[in-house]
């Protein structure tokens, strides 16, 4: 089985190392999105030359295509999409409650018609898991329902009971069709009841996985509650396991969480927003459309050391960009993941070093700030 060791601690922020079938992940990490067996706009290659430590793929999409028959005849998608290091893969829960076409949430699971092709399925916690184990995945996620924002207590309540009864069946199909050498995480749920969220946590813990999730945060919430749920879950969770605050979030979101004790994170933010013309750097975020970098010969931030930022001005960016051409989208892309994960590394070396209040002030003073705006 996966093992975790909490290094050392920096007031709450923590600093590990998690050891997995295909390598040990230096928490605090970010892990780039790959939902369909891809991030998109790079190569694995591109990937692993930002220093990206983990991936995450998405059950959902790859259950539906390319399918698990054929992800199983390369013995997983490690050596499908031909990347080497740990891959976490979500349950598929989320996809089905926001993608499919039509959907029935029933005490077995999630039935659903596929927004590809509208051909029938069920998606119940034993075949998530089913799908997660052929897709040979480092850490698979329990199935959970998903909750809108905002939801009553009655609402959160209800889902909160049913993820943590389909949280049992997860780990038991798991138990009995593995020799556990990889890991499954429970994922607390509660809305936004800070006592739900304890109920919860402790029902989750309660059945004893290698790893936990926060989930249900980031769904449209204002951010001083999603700090406050999160600041009010993340100590009920063991010490001696990871915690991982899924689908978060902004670089500012990811400094306050580790502080807060949080090891793990995922989000489609550095990748989207690339596409999407926008670049983070250490005094915040650019527009690369912006006339003012028209003529810049610098790069997108002198204090990176990416491949896009050694070898190409903001200008060449523009133009690209303006132009639609894919390179932007690529070099746009290689930026930005390695921002992000560069910016959990250095919060690492802060907490190994003790100083990770230092490190969080001196990140807000970058930008101007003296404090979050949250």
């Amino acid at each position: 089985m996966s093992t975790f060791q909490l290094i050392t601690q920096s007031e709450c922020a923590r600093a590990g190392a998690f050891n997995t079938p295909h390598g040990t992940i230096q928490t605090p990490v970010f892990m780039p999105v790959g939902t369909q067996a891809t991030v998109k706009a790079l190569s694995p290659e591109e990937v692993e030359a930002t220093g990206a430590q983990i991936i995450l793929g998405n059950t959902y999409h790859l259950y539906l295509r390319p399918g698990t028959e054929i992800i199983g005849r390369f013995g997983g998608l490690h050596r499908f999409m031909h990347w080497e290091h740990p891959i976490l893969t979500d349950s598929g829960g989320f996809q089905v409650f926001s993608l499919a076409k039509l959907r029935k949430l029933t005490e077995a699971g999630y039935q659903f018609q596929s927004h590809i092709d509208g051909s029938a399925h069920m998606l119940s916690p034993e075949k998530s898991i089913e799908v997660q184990i052929a897709l040979n995945s480092d850490i698979i996620m329990c199935l959970d329902q998903c909750l809108e924002h905002p939801a009553t207590r009655e609402q959160a309540i209800d889902a909160l009971e049913l993820t943590t009864r389909w949280a049992r069946r997860c780990k038991t199909f798991w138990e009995t069709h593995t020799e556990r050498q990889n890991s499954l995480f429970g994922i607390v749920q509660g809305g936004m009841f800070a006592d739900l969220r304890e109920r919860s946590a402790e029902a989750i813990v309660a059945i004893d996985f290698p790893g936990y999730a926060i989930g249900g945060l980031s769904v449209g919430e204002p951010k001083e509650l999603m700090m406050e749920m999160a600041a009010h879950t993340l100590p009920l969770l063991p010490a001696d396991r990871p915690r991982y605050i899924m689908g978060v979030g902004t670089p500012e979101d990811l400094v306050e969480l580790v502080g807060l004790g949080a090891d793990m994170f995922d989000c489609v933010m550095p990748t989207r927003n690339a596409r999407n013309g926008q670049l983070f750097t250490e005094q915040g975020t650019i527009n690369i459309c912006n006339a003012r970098f028209r003529e810049d010969a610098g790069p997108v931030d002198p204090a990176c050391d990416c491949y896009t930022c050694r070898h190409y001005s903001l200008a060449y960016l523009r133009h690209l960009y303006t132009a639609r051409e894919i390179l932007a989208y690529r070099l746009n892309t290689i930026h930005n993941v390695h921002y992000y994960v560069n910016l959990v590394k250095g919060m690492r070396e802060a907490i190994l070093a003790g100083r990770f209040a230092d490190y969080k002030n001196a990140f807000y003073a970058k930008r101007g700030d003296a404090s979050p705006a949250f």
